[in-house]
This record gives structure tokens, sequence and C-alpha cells, in this order.
């Protein structure tokens, strides 16, 4: 499968706009073979737009935005990860993702469980115990959002229950280059799985973004890295390398999960 990333400077509170520019990549991306295309956190609306306007352009997971979504991905024969923010059945607001396919049907809905400081618990509730993992074109894809992937858990838990590619819409910001350049390969390589890590580039207010989104093999090589200016990546990924991969570096068989359950003495 080929798979492509968006790297952008956000377009806070405009939300045709960012529809159309999403839009406009999935037509770049399908007319390079992609069959899935990943673009950041809240990309919908912005990231750092405050909790006002958080609230007041949530949207249900099947609302407007969604409903765009997937007549861009019909139109262009291509899958679709984008972040929003979500209102949910409780009408809390929820940092969220969704994966749509390239028939337009909704497969996989994710809101961000490990909220960052004070920026994300100000605008959002934390996600509820729902890790998704669903099947794309023949690949077992699990989803994550920005911090989530800082805590290895995350991606473990994805892992175990057989994800094979993992996806995260992310706004990474200055002076966390590290998480790019090497928590995102450890973890894909912990896991031996690949993963997409999607990014802004430039400023939203007062956070400069530091780019350097990448797709990653599951032995942690750089298939493809963004600098820190806009970039549409796209890479080809090969299920045959995680099964070997799992071979030759059993992590998931070997993993004494009963040490990491059991309660303390």
């Amino acid at each position: 499968m080929r798979i492509a990333l968006y790297q952008g400077s956000p377009q806070p509170l405009d939300l045709s706009g960012n529809l159309e520019r999403l839009e406009h990549q999935a037509q770049l991306a399908a007319s390079q073979g992609a069959e899935l295309l990943v673009c950041p956190e809240m990309f919908v609306s912005g990231y750092n737009i405050g909790s006002d306007a958080v609230a007041r352009l949530a949207e249900k997971a099947e609302g407007p935005s969604a409903r765009r979504v997937a007549a861009i991905a019909r139109g262009n024969a291509i899958a679709i990860v984008y972040g929003y923010p979500e209102r949910g059945e409780d009408q809390r607001i929820y940092n969220s993702v969704q994966l749509i396919d390239a028939g337009g049907s909704r497969l996989a809905n994710y809101r961000k469980t490990h909220l960052f400081g004070e920026l994300d618990r100000s605008m959002f509730s934390p996600g509820p115990n729902h890790f998704p993992v669903v099947e794309l074109n023949g690949w077992k894809v699990g989803m994550l959002i920005c911090y989530d992937i800082e805590f290895p858990e995350n991606a473990r838990r994805l892992a175990r229950d057989g994800a094979e590619l993992i996806l995260v819409p992310t706004a990474n910001m200055e002076p966390f280059d590290f998480i790019c350049q090497v928590t995102v390969r450890s973890r894909a390589h912990e896991n031996q799985c690949y993963l997409v890590y999607a990014n802004y580039c430039g400023a939203e207010g007062e956070i400069q973004y530091c780019g350097h989104s990448s797709i990653v093999g599951p032995d942690g090589s750089i298939l493809a890295m963004a600098g820190r200016d806009s970039a549409l990546l796209a890479a080809d990924i090969d299920l045959q390398r995680v099964h070997e991969g799992r071979a030759s570096s059993p992590y998931l068989q070997d993993l004494r999960a009963e040490l990491h359950s059991a309660p303390r003495n």
C-alpha cells in the first residue's frame, strides 16, 4: 500500500479553507498512487484556537465535515485520516481523529486519551478506554493523537490488538523535536509496525511547530521525513516486512504481560 501524509501550516478557524486544502492534497496524493492520506491533529479547525472556538466549531463524528471528507475520499478513491473537534453524545468536546475509507465509509473514530498540559485540558475532555483497530486495504490499522504516542503503553496496546500500521495525527511543537526524530522511530521498532506521524509546520499563535513529519518502517527506518516546511510525503509499505520483523524481533511474543498487569507488593 502507498501512504501519503500532509504537513502544512495551520489555518485556525477556517473550516471551509481547511477542507478545500484537504481536497487538494487528496487529489495530489491520489495522483501519486496513494491509497491513504494522513493529515495533522485538529486539521479541520486548527489546534491552538481556545476553548470558546473549540466549543463553537465542534461537530458530531458524522457531522458536516465528516460528510465533506467522505465526498472527497469517494471522489479521489483515497482513504483519509483527519483531526477535528468532536462533540460527543455526552456533549463533551473531544480532540478526535477519524478514518474514512476510499468509498466514503467511516471506519473508526478515536478520541485523544492523554491530554497535553493546560492547553489540551482547557479545550477537551480525555477520551475513553476505546482504541479501535480496524481493517483497511488488508492492513490492521490503529490510531493515536500526538502526546498519546509518547506513552509506550498506547502503541503496545494497539500492536497487541493486531495493529500493523499506527497513524498519528499530531501538533508537536518546539522544543520537542526529539519526539519527531527519536521517539516515533522507537515506537515503530519496539512494536515492529509501520508508523505515520503527520505534524504541522509554521506558527499558530505563540506555538512554533517543529514539522519533521515521517513515515517509519517496522525496523525504525525512515521511509520519508519532512523538514520544517509544507510537504506532501509518500512511501510504499509492505506487510511482509511486519511479519518478518515480528519473527526476527519477537517483542510481542516474548512480552511477559503478567509482570506488567500484576499488582505491586
